[in-house]
């Protein structure tokens, strides 16, 4: 009777954290200790160095010449790098595109209708597309259409730039708004 086996595979180092103590393979480093003092020795001669300040050595520039590491407290380093990586998060403004729909015998009511919606998505920071739908015979009123998105491009001028001309593709015609940096 044979037993299968499974294989089980090592997960793969996490790439996002640096190198710490042993796992520091250069053969020389410059350390900064807790002094702010900087000193290029052996790898070895580093973890001593940190082993006499009772923390850990941490690879923070691992690219330079040679690689640079700082004798500090390893769990107090991630929590303050997550913790700067979470402020930038939340600093930061995502641009979404709000799309707007129209067919070429838009009457002028729903046009405006549209264009106070496209002006709020504008004056949010957010990009607009706007398309006009052909259908059927629609496609002999392309011009129809064209006029429509610069119509709409032209009552939006203060407060978006055209990114993008009007411009078919397949059996739509698409223009892209931008808002603009007033």
């Amino acid at each position: 009777m044979t037993i299968a086996r499974r294989n089980f595979q090592r997960r793969p180092t996490n790439e996002d954290r640096p190198r710490l103590n042993e796992e520091i393979n250069a053969a020389k480093v410059r350390v900064i200790t807790p002094d702010e003092e900087h000193e290029i020795t052996s790898s070895e001669r580093a973890l001593e160095i940190a082993a006499s300040y009772n923390l850990d050595l941490v690879e923070v520039a691992p690219k330079a010449k040679p690689p640079v590491c700082k004798v500090i407290d390893y769990g107090k380093f991630m929590y303050e790098k997550k913790k700067k990586e979470k402020e930038a998060k939340k600093k930061q403004h995502t641009i979404s595109v709000k799309e707007l729909r129209f067919r070429p015998n838009t009457d002028d009511h729903d046009l405006e209708f549209k264009t106070r919606h496209a002006r709020e998505f504008l004056e949010g920071g957010d990009k607009v597309k706007a398309t006009v739908q052909f259908r059927g015979r629609d496609m002999l009123y392309t011009e129809k259409g064209e006029l429509l998105l610069l119509q709409l491009a032209k009552d939006l001028s203060d407060v978006a730039k055209m990114e993008s001309k009007p411009n078919m593709e397949g059996r739509r015609m698409i223009m892209m708004l931008t808002p603009s940096k007033s």
